[in-house]
């Protein structure tokens, strides 16, 4: 195999042509806009830069973020302390950043859009706004709003989230999550260069009205939007019973990133699994096994094994995280109470603002440290009294 065929330029897609270009294989990159922005911008968070360093190591502007301020409904707000930056980058910047990347490597940018694909042969032949192209095999990295329907992920309804946002003048160091009564989802403010990212995303509720809710609270805030660049997306928020049958692969494609459906469920973090699903499609499709077949499967595998089972299992926490209920209150107000009074639950929630908690291990670190947890909430309220500590509560 000698021609690879990328289709689209976002991170995915220009971190695959890197891998490919650097291993000698020509490469094509088709996008009709090649960088661009999205209203969450471009978060980075530890366990992206810890993996790939040239994302922090780098002369790209960014914002190094090392607070995070929770809020949610009765619960007031809580500050984190974060021991692993967050980075912001404008997207626009990101992405540009890794497509020139991908052509240091070698790979060719063409600046048009993929209309059509079908197969000629063993191969693809692309039909773009420019004229045609031929491929031995493509890298689908056209983001949630894929309009080649005969490959990548099949999503439906219920397995998108919309997020939207204003850019809008200011300054602030830290970044602001708000929970908000019966949404699953969240507000940010995210501080880029130059502006303020203020945005929503939610699962299960029109665009219009989560819209009605951003610039309710925008109002609150005092922050205006008149006259404010808007942006919106859709994101993939798989159900937990579409993992199994998500279309990541076929004959002759590799999905990645948005278009493979590879997005956090709960934190509608999509960058580091577009750029670490990239990463494993090139990994598979260079390694030595013998056929494209086999070279297929072991994609699939790669994701299930390294993060796609985890991300899996979260589609089922979602609705517990965002509209459930636990010691009569929601748990993102105990989330927010917690964080405020019991340092081991501080800590889990900076792991999983780092990326290092996964999912899968979460409710066993969490009944862990449960009864540490009491009893450091107890203590912070003066009822050491009434919460005596016994032997074993401090474990965790």
């Amino acid at each position: 195999m000698k021609r690879v065929a990328i289709l689209g330029g976002g991170p995915a897609g220009a971190f695959a042509a890197a891998q490919l270009a650097s291993a000698g294989l020509k490469v094509q990159l088709f996008d009709e806009k090649l960088a661009w922005e999205k209203p969450c911008g471009g978060g980075l968070t530890y366990k992206a830069y810890s993996r790939y360093p040239f994302l922090i190591d780098n002369a790209t502007p960014k914002r190094i973020v090392t607070e995070t301020v929770l809020g949610a409904p009765h619960a007031g707000e809580v500050s984190l302390q974060l021991q692993d930056p967050l980075l912001i980058y404008s997207r626009f910047d990101l992405n540009q950043m890794l497509l020139e990347r991908a052509e240091r490597a070698g790979a060719q940018l063409e600046k048009t859009h993929v209309k059509a694909m079908s197969r000629c042969g063993a191969g693809w032949r692309l039909h773009t706004t420019a004229g045609i192209a031929d491929a031995e095999f493509c890298i689908v990295a056209t983001g949630a709003r894929n309009q080649l329907r005969e490959v990548g992920t099949e999503l439906q309804p219920e397995d998108t989230m919309s997020a939207l946002g204003y850019y809008v003048p200011g300054d602030q160091a830290r970044i602001d999550i708000r929970f908000l009564p019966h949404l699953e989802g969240y507000i940010w403010i995210f501080p880029r260069c130059g502006h303020l990212s203020v945005g929503i995303c939610g699962k299960g509720e029109p665009a219009s009205s989560l819209r009605k809710r951003l610039e309710q609270f925008m109002a609150e805030r005092g922050l205006s939007w008149k006259g404010a660049a808007f942006y919106s997306h859709l994101l993939p928020s798989l159900e937990a019973g579409s993992w199994k049958r998500n279309r990541v692969a076929g004959d002759g494609w590799m999905a990645v990133g948005d278009a493979a459906g590879l997005v956090d469920p709960i934190t509608g973090e999509g960058l580091y699994y577009a750029i670490r699903s990239a990463d494993l499609a090139a990994r598979s499709l260079l390694s030595e096994l013998g056929g494209l077949a086999e070279k297929l499967s072991d994609y699939g595998r790669l994701l299930r094994r390294d993060f796609a089972a985890d991300l899996e299992f979260g589609s089922r926490l979602a609705k517990r995280v965002f509209l459930g209920r636990f010691l009569f209150g929601s748990v993102p107000s105990r989330m927010v109470q917690f964080s405020r009074r019991s340092p081991r639950f501080s800590a889990i929630m900076q792991d999983l603002f780092a990326g290092r908690q996964p999912y899968q291990g979460l409710k066993q670190r969490l009944l862990r440290n449960l009864n540490g947890s009491l009893y450091d909430i107890g203590m912070s309220l003066g009822f050491s009294r009434l919460v005596p500590r016994k032997q074993g509560l401090g474990a965790g």
